[in-house]
């Protein structure tokens, strides 16, 4: 058996119910056998999203599709690839990993993370991901880099969006990682606007559907909703906040939670409703332009 096949079965059986716990989802309502939830696919109001305990499979009546967690990882992180969806897994799960281990095998420290260049966006492989997103490479290159980085002694490169404590936000068409220290990233420029995106993706989809906001608006992105409380205290002088995160679960009380604790914040979700975000919005919409021209 390949070592990519032992990751796949390995993957498959996390229980789904737990992945989804980790990622902020709650069942509204459960049995022995099953759990039933909002979906984490797509924007609903009654729980249609059932997960069998039994089989460790999930269904989402609402669009009639289902799978397992690798199906579900990928669809809820834009059709992101296999390889990305195990990555995903890997990080989320601390019980699980895809390491090959036997009883002689000792237990290394948690890979770190060095960054070694920095270029301007210029690589093949990274404009062909930001095109494939349907991301302006031109303002993605006017927030983000070109990072390379080594990992347990292998070099890579991504896509970086560095934070205001100096960490990275890595992405590539197969890894999404972040050089720590993790923390919010900030784009002052002194508008009286502020807008708050969820992840760079939402960052570089906002600033792609609307090119002209930056010179209406500032920028904090997220890049983890378990930051929300690092953002009342740079959002509260600015007049508005335009709040344009993700319809799941997650996203959804991230934006109640600052709703509630800033007067001056509006929920701009309406944008991409029935979509998870905004990249989601873009490139279903693409797709259904290239269909019309066939």
């Amino acid at each position: 058996m390949g070592f990519y096949k032992m990751q796949c079965d390995k993957a498959r059986e996390i229980p789904i119910t737990e992945f989804l716990k980790r990622s902020g989802f709650s069942p509204a309502r459960e049995n022995q056998n099953s759990a039933w939830y909002l979906s984490p696919i797509r924007k609903e109001k009654d729980a249609s999203f059932k997960v069998s305990k039994i089989l460790n499979r999930w269904y989402d009546h609402g669009i009639g599709k289902g799978g397992n967690i690798i199906d579900l990882v990928i669809e809820m992180n834009n059709r992101c690839s296999v390889q990305e969806a195990l990555f995903i897994l890997n990080r989320n799960i601390p019980s699980f990993s895809f390491q090959q281990q036997n009883t002689l095998t000792r237990l290394e420290p948690e890979a770190e993370i060095r960054i070694g260049k920095i270029f301007p966006i210029r690589h093949p492989a990274l404009v062909k991901y930001l095109n494939r997103r349907k991301i302006s490479v031109e303002i993605a290159a006017s927030y983000a880099r070109e990072v390379h980085y080594s990992m347990n002694g292998k070099r890579y490169f991504a896509i970086g969006l560095e934070n205001v404590s100096g960490g990275w936000e890595l992405r590539n068409p197969y890894y999404k990682n972040a050089a720590t220290p993790k923390d919010i990233s900030y784009f002052n420029t002194g508008n009286q606007m502020l807008s708050v995106t969820e992840g760079m993706f939402d960052f570089f989809s906002l600033l792609t559907l609307y090119p002209g906001l930056p010179h209406k608006s500032d920028f904090l992105v997220l890049n983890s909703v378990s930051f929300i409380k690092r953002v009342q205290k740079i959002a509260m002088p600015y007049p508005k906040v335009g709040l344009y995160l993700d319809n799941d679960m997650a996203g959804n009380r991230a934006t109640k939670q600052l709703m509630a604790d800033l007067s001056n914040s509006v929920d701009m979700s309406a944008l991409y409703e029935g979509k998870k975000d905004l990249n989601q919005l873009m490139t279903i919409s693409s797709q259904r332009q290239r269909r019309s021209v066939r």
